[in-house]
């Protein structure tokens, strides 16, 4: 459940490969004064479909960048359009296998690992210990990051009901939060309104309180305890049909890991059983809040009724790390190597992401439109020298001049 003080940022699109034309110039327009609406109760899983603008326009409307914006914005449809198609091609010519079956595989090879986890625990050894944590941990964010990002999209299966039950059991159950609330918040806010400040610019993430080595590296360890709680809190912008079924999967899931660690592990104290958990569940949480923060944070904002259209939104407003197996397993393609495909194309699977990435990146290059890619280590020294810049003042609006 994620630097010294100076002017105010001007954030470019970060490229790489050479690829420098069409980088925005940036000039500070002010702090914007429009602030997120809260989720109505009951409000249902919505995916962004390929090719289309994100929800409706807030304020004056969309202000594509040059001197003719209506000729501007139906070029970057008809681009949006193109790309579309493209990669339209590949999904039909890919097969159930590669369109749900490798991520589902996981997912079920993850469940498979439980029982010699929960075995591994019961050594008084140290390395089987350790190795059963380790297992453990990585089943854990495997189900609750990958799974719950998967259903929240209902990108495992392609019927609508079963990924309802899919969006229930991930997130609710393995990751301990609300369906209703997580799908809103991600799905329709964070994709819908990419770096919209006040909308999807990430700022759920900032704690300006913390300092950024606090942030950074002892926070994270708190994300399985403050995740239910945040959870129970809006509990109270959903029906109290959902909220229930969220108290009791809430409930059940934590009550299934503690009584394994009791029954199958052998803990003897409940208190030991529980600090374990605790282990468990914030084994990968750095890497979780870094990821969440390094691929907005830091990159081009809009206001509301300036956003560019939806391709260029994506291409400036989104970044892609580099492959990491542990990443890649635990979290998904599209959380890691593959955000830029992500964030065009939401319903389609990791593995799907990672097909597409070649012909995404290369017409994005073609068309001299930003394609971010930056290291891991890299965002991490940037936001360490730049944390009160980037996560604790307000970030300026990018206003669009002179992109191709």
């Amino acid at each position: 459940m994620p630097l010294e003080d100076g002017d105010p940022v001007r954030p470019r699109g970060r490229q790489v490969n050479g690829e420098v034309s069409g980088t925005p110039r940036l000039r500070g327009m002010g702090d914007p004064s429009l602030r997120g609406t809260a989720a109505p109760g009951g409000s249902r899983t919505e995916v962004m479909a390929e090719g289309r603008e994100p929800g409706p326009a807030l304020g004056d409307g969309d202000v594509s960048p040059g001197g003719a914006p209506q000729r501007a914005g139906q070029h970057e449809e008809a681009l949006m359009t193109e790309l579309s198609e493209l990669v339209q091609k590949v999904v039909k010519s890919s097969s159930w296998w590669e369109r749900h079956g490798v991520d589902i595989s996981i997912l079920a090879c993850s469940f498979l690992l439980l029982p010699a986890g929960f075995l591994c625990l019961r050594s008084a050894q140290a390395i089987p210990f350790l190795a059963g944590v380790l297992t453990l941990g990585m089943v854990h964010h495997t189900l609750a990051v990958k799974g719950s990002h998967l259903a929240s999209h209902n990108a495992l299966t392609e019927s609508k009901s079963w990924g309802k039950v899919w969006a229930i059991f991930f997130i609710e159950l393995c990751s301990a939060f609300t369906v209703e609330q997580a799908t809103y918040n991600h799905v329709k806010i964070h994709h819908g309104y990419t770096n919209v400040i006040g909308l999807g610019d990430s700022s759920t993430w900032k704690l300006p309180f913390l300092n950024r080595y606090v942030y950074m590296f002892i926070a994270p360890l708190a994300v399985p305890i403050l995740t239910p709680l945040v959870a129970l809190d809006l509990l109270r912008n959903v029906e109290w049909k959902a909220a229930l079924r969220t108290l009791c999967c809430l409930f059940l899931g934590f009550y299934c890991h503690y009584w394994l660690l009791l029954h199958v592990s052998g803990f003897q104290s409940p208190w030991s059983a529980l600090l374990c958990m605790l282990l468990i569940r914030s084994l990968l949480a750095h890497p979780y809040i870094h990821v969440n923060i390094f691929q907005h944070i830091g990159l081009p904002m809009f206001a509301a009724d300036r956003k560019p259209k939806r391709i260029h939104l994506m291409s400036l407003g989104v970044l892609n790390l580099p492959r990491n197996a542990l990443l890649d397993w635990s979290f998904g393609h599209s959380l890691i190597s593959c955000h830029v495909e992500h964030h065009l194309f939401p319903s389609l699977s990791d593995n799907m992401c990672l097909k597409i990435k070649p012909i995404v990146s290369q017409y994005l290059k073609q068309k001299k439109l930003p394609y971010n890619e930056d290291t891991y280590s890299s965002r991490l020294r940037l936001f360490l020298q730049r944390y009160e810049e980037l996560m604790v003042h307000a970030p300026p609006i990018t206003e669009l001049v002179g992109i191709q």
